[in-house]
């Protein structure tokens, strides 16, 4: 279950200015350790061990490939690829431009594939509104629809896919 707090809109220079959307709350972030312990709860032959021992290599791998200017694609994750984060302004010609002047750094980007795709997650989603986390309530009554959303954050991690913030009023968990 996902649950989610509703935020307003504070910038009175957005043109959503007053409007409310919903955040999702994060409980909890797990590391290889936990998620190695978690994938060998699932009745596999492998120990918590040796499946941190094949993630901690499956990541060092990963990392030395983006170096090389090869994706990695992990079906029904992620495609990850390495972006370069240029400088403002730009070089007015290739005579003119300089790594050292033109390249801020590089980053890593990740786009969902298979059923990470939003249109995936979506059909699997169920969304809760977290009262109990704030002790405040936005919504008058219970609904159970969905409202529309748009992304309202700005593109911070490099990546161009899009994607949408759908959120359900009431308390009732909400299947979407």
């Amino acid at each position: 279950m996902i649950r989610y707090v509703l935020k307003q809109c504070k910038n009175a220079k957005q043109s959503i200015y007053g409007k409310m959307f919903a955040y999702p709350v994060i409980e909890e972030t797990i590391d290889e350790e936990a998620l190695s312990a978690h994938m060998a709860s699932h009745n596999t032959p492998f120990s918590q061990g040796a499946i941190k021992g094949m993630l901690t290599d499956m990541v060092q791998c990963i990392h030395e490939l983006l170096l090389e200017g090869k994706n990695v694609k992990l079906s029904n994750l992620a495609i990850f690829s390495i972006g370069i984060k240029n400088a403002k302004g730009g070089a007015e010609d290739e005579e003119d431009f300089s790594v050292q002047k033109n390249i801020q750094g590089v980053k890593l980007r990740a786009r969902a594939t298979g059923i990470m795709l939003a249109k995936g997650l979506k059909l699997n989603a169920t969304l809760k509104k977290a009262v109990a986390l704030t002790g405040i309530s936005t919504s008058s009554g219970t609904g159970t629809g969905t409202s529309g959303g748009s992304n309202t954050g700005g593109n911070t991690g490099g990546n161009t896919g899009g994607g949408d913030n759908g959120g359900g009023g009431g308390d009732d968990g909400l299947q979407i």
